[in-house]
Order: C-alpha cells, then sequence, then structure tokens
C-alpha cells in the first residue's frame, strides 16, 4: 500500500528503530511512546485491521507478543505490559495497517508513566446484559 505508513516503515523506505524482525513480522518502537519500550508489532502484509487479518496471522502476531513481553519486562524493569489492538476510528485506530501495541508499565513515579488505559466502569441492567449475550450469540 503505497500511501501506508507502516508499509513504507516495512519496506525501508522511512527509518525506523527496529527492535526486532522476522520474515513476516517488523516491531518498532513507537515514535510516539506512551511509555518508555513502547513498540508496535507490524505484520509485513498489509491488512487493514482485526476484520481483515488473515487467522493465521493473527496467531503469528499474538505469539510474538507472548515471546516479546517478558524481554519488555526483564530488560527495561517493567512491572507490567500492555497488550493493545485498536480497530476503526472509534476505537482509536490511526493508522489502518493491523498493530499491536506493547505498553511496558511502571510502578516507579520517576519513570513518567501516564497509566491512561483506564476507563469508567459502566453499570447495565440485567435486561441489558441479557440482550447483549444474545446480540453476541446471534
Amino acid at each position: 500500500m503505497d500511501n501506508c505508513i507502516f508499509c513504507r516503515i516495512i519496506s525501508g523506505e522511512i527509518p525506523s528503530r527496529t527492535a526486532y524482525e522476522d520474515d513476516d513480522f517488523k516491531v518498532i518502537l513507537d515514535a510516539s511512546p506512551a511509555t518508555r519500550g513502547h513498540s508496535l508489532i507490524l505484520p509485513k502484509k498489509h491488512c487493514a485491521d482485526i476484520f481483515e487479518i488473515p487467522d493465521d496471522t493473527l496467531s503469528a502476531a499474538a505469539k510474538l507478543a507472548k515471546k516479546l513481553a517478558p524481554r519488555l519486562k526483564q530488560n527495561l524493569g517493567a512491572d507490567g505490559i500492555n497488550i493493545v489492538q485498536n480497530n476503526g476510528e472509534a476505537a482509536g485506530q490511526t493508522v489502518f495497517h493491523f498493530h499491536i501495541h506493547m505498553i511496558p508499565r511502571y510502578k516507579d513515579p520517576s519513570k513518567d508513566d501516564p497509566k491512561n488505559l483506564m476507563w469508567d466502569h459502566k453499570e447495565f441492567s440485567d435486561d441489558e446484559y441479557v440482550e447483549i449475550v444474545k446480540a453476541l450469540k446471534d
């Protein structure tokens, strides 16, 4: 995809800070990181989101996240890791090339971790829960 910034990074047209690469994936440091070590797992084959990605590529991306998570935790001293994947503009996706955010999280206040992936908890009635479950089963 000529206009996809991640495809251009994968091809080498745009430089990146590559932390890992194999035949199917490139992992780069996020250019606008939330925390120290915030990385992006990019499939080399373009697909816009979870709705387009082949199952085998999605499985391989999850396995790669599992492989890299301990490195982020141990080598950077992270206390935890958020693994985030956004789909669609309403969900916060800004680059429409499937990618997984690996965000190391730190308890230490000197690490400047904003801890901003939290949300307000909602309440639903029993009828609403029944409706939601039905919609997901259909």
